[in-house]
């Protein structure tokens, strides 16, 4: 079992450096839509779940299922509030986005044991007020490639930075208990890591448009993701399980895809 940890913990950064890798230099040379895609699409919650499946049962793994809904409501929570706040700087739009965080996350934590439809309906609330915080409220543009594109090294440290930032999240998932650990193991560490990588490729702009993109991509695609491995790992074991689960959410990744190119192109309305 402890062997597991290990294998889970080195498989979780070298995808996480992979992902973050490919989504920002897809920031960078498709643009935000292509980048937040990308970033919000699952990755780590595959390998996550899929180790729980391996190391427990699929039964186990899909349970593990029930609060992602919600906890997938919160990071979006996040990425809306570091959009608001990251005009004062970066370490003004991380920090209070974190502080926020781990206020919900602390909530949920203290509640424990939730119903999956709770679950649902939360994170569809959450799901429509960052919507309408940002279509009525907030004007962020989706930007094309940026000017200046950085070297293969820089894309390589970009994504060794996102994979440090999410192995170090299922790390102190582990240790810090089962309360604390439970917090941090739902922590966006992707979003995390690549908010600040595009905010130090592109400023501020860039990367709130960026995180506009992530922000639906992940609430939608990685609950979709979530929802699929709750029934199909039961249905059809691990391997089919997640295959299904991944076509899935492949295939509302691309209906987000085309939602975000429409919205990209309808004015924005404010009060």
């Amino acid at each position: 079992m402890e062997s597991a940890f290990w294998w889970k913990l080195g498989l979780s950064f070298a995808v996480g450096s992979g992902w973050v890798a490919l989504s920002t230099v897809a920031a960078e040379r498709f643009g935000s839509i292509i980048g937040g895609l990308f970033v919000g699409m699952p990755s780590t919650v595959a390998v996550s779940l899929l180790f729980i499946g391996l190391t427990q049962t699929p039964r186990v793994a899909s349970e593990t299922t029930t609060l992602m809904p919600l906890t997938q409501g919160i990071n979006g929570v996040f990425v809306l509030v570091y959009l608001i706040f990251v005009k004062r700087g970066l370490t003004a739009g991380l920090g209070t986005a974190l502080g926020v965080w781990f206020i919900l996350a602390g909530m949920i934590a203290t509640v424990g044991h939730m119903e999956f439809w709770v679950s649902l309906c939360g994170w569809a609330l959450l799901v429509a007020s960052c919507y309408l915080t940002i279509e009525r409220g907030m004007t962020i543009a989706f930007r094309g490639e940026l000017p200046v594109q950085s070297s293969p090294t820089q894309g390589i440290l970009r994504g060794l930075f996102g994979g440090a930032v999410i192995a170090l999240a299922v790390w102190m998932g582990k240790f810090l208990g089962p309360t604390y650990g439970g917090i941090v193991a739902t922590f966006p560490a992707a979003f995390f890591s690549t908010l600040a990588i595009t905010y130090r490729m592109g400023g501020a702009d860039f990367s709130r448009s960026v995180g506009k993109a992530m922000m639906l991509s992940g609430m939608v695609n990685i609950v979709v993701y979530a929802i699929s491995v709750r029934y199909l790992y039961v249905w059809y074991g691990l391997i089919l399980g997640t295959v299904f689960s991944l076509t899935l959410s492949s295939g509302t990744g691309y209906l987000t895809y085309l939602f975000m190119r429409t919205w990209s192109s309808s004015p924005q309305k404010h009060p």
